[in-house]
């Protein structure tokens, strides 16, 4: 070994000893701080106070992202200490998070880029069961898909914002890579395909060309493709490669995807009310009173108050035939002066409007 290898080496071992010295200092103050919370409540009788604060969460990671000299990437900025608020915030207190399952799915995937490792992951059969297991109290926070870049919106989960009492707490931009898993790699002995619906569409091009004559078969998530297809010796699924680790099948090909670009939009649900973080967006949902220009009415409160929009889909509603409920993303939290005024004007414009959660835009 040359001595300037050893050196280097010994300079990396005493960095590490300091690092987990700061670490463990970062640790037993997050206990400190779940120990000053516990009295509170049992001094002044205050609710359980929440653990997780997303505003101030996305302010540290920001600030390390804007300070970071490099050699370290941003994204790897952000996911390294990520992993540290996790594991500090799980010693202030355990933590549930429900997600679309099973094991292996993206939306696993986006609750743990937000959570960390340090949770305890709920796994749930569907949508409404993420919703319900936020609700009675079985997950604190629950993390469903919006909308797909190539696919577009998911029906089911603006249905249930709309009926369900939770807040939106935050949102996760996940990229999408598919790969197509079997148990074998001689793509011509491939006769059927599982995938979830949108993994699907996110993908025919490629299926198109590949395996023209494969039957393709919708199923409820990529998790219960890859259960399949490690079943079936003839047959394939569409998935992320973690689903590969899970039912032990052959990664065969990588990004098969047809926009390399291709990113689902992830939302965290919760109970609480998000404080501003100072790089926020609000989700609501309205309609239109019926005459003409009433939805330019709609735009019009926000356009004067410059209020940018930032997304605006419409769902048919279930009240009537040919009635839609819109739903609106736009920049800035509710509590910000110019948005306030801009949501009290636009509620008296709206037939009906809900508040769906403000919270900082995803890091």
């Amino acid at each position: 070994m040359s001595e300037k290898l050893k050196q280097c080496r010994e300079q990396i071992n005493a960095l590490d000893d300091e690092l987990l010295k700061l670490l463990n200092q970062r640790a037993a103050l997050a206990q400190q701080i779940g120990h000053l919370k516990e009295c509170e409540k049992l001094l002044h009788g205050q609710p359980d106070s929440v653990v997780l604060r997303p505003e101030r969460e996305a302010q540290v990671l920001r600030r390390l992202q804007a300070a970071n000299p490099g050699p370290l990437s941003n994204e790897a900025i952000v996911a390294l200490f990520t992993e540290v608020m996790s594991q500090c915030r799980a010693l202030e207190a355990p933590m549930t998070v429900a997600y679309l399952g099973p094991e292996g799915t993206f939306t696993e995937a986006a609750a743990l880029k937000r959570f960390g490792s340090a949770v305890e992951g709920q796994s749930c059969a569907t949508i409404d069961d993420v919703f319900r297991a936020v609700e009675n109290g079985s997950a604190q926070y629950g993390v469903v898909p919006v909308e797909n870049s190539t696919e577009g919106a998911v029906g089911r989960t603006l249905d249930l914002l709309l009926q369900s009492g939770l807040q939106v707490c935050g949102e996760v931009m996940l990229a999408i890579h598919q790969c197509l898993l079997s148990t074998h790699c001689d793509v011509s002995l491939i006769e059927t395909v599982y995938s979830h619906p949108q993994s699907l569409g996110q993908c025919q091009g490629w299926l198109n060309v590949n395996l023209p004559h494969a039957a393709r078969i919708p199923v409820s998530s990529n998790a219960e493709a890859a259960r399949l297809a490690a079943g079936h010796p003839g047959s394939a699924a569409i998935a992320g490669s973690q689903a590969a680790l899970h039912f032990k099948l052959q990664l065969c090909v990588e990004n098969i995807e047809d926009d390399a670009r291709n990113t689902t939009r992830f939302l965290v649900l919760g109970k609480q009310r998000v404080a501003p973080s100072g790089c926020d967006k609000t989700s609501l949902v309205l309609s239109a009173v019926n005459r003409p220009g009433a939805v330019h009415e709609l735009l019009s409160s926000l356009a004067k108050r410059g209020v940018s929009l930032t997304k605006f889909e419409s769902r048919p509603s279930r009240s009537g035939l040919w009635e839609y409920m819109f739903y609106v993303d736009i920049e800035g939290h509710q509590d910000d002066a110019e948005v306030a005024a801009a949501l009290a004007e636009l509620r008296q414009a709206a037939a009906f409007m809900k508040i769906l959660g403000s919270y900082p835009v995803a890091v």
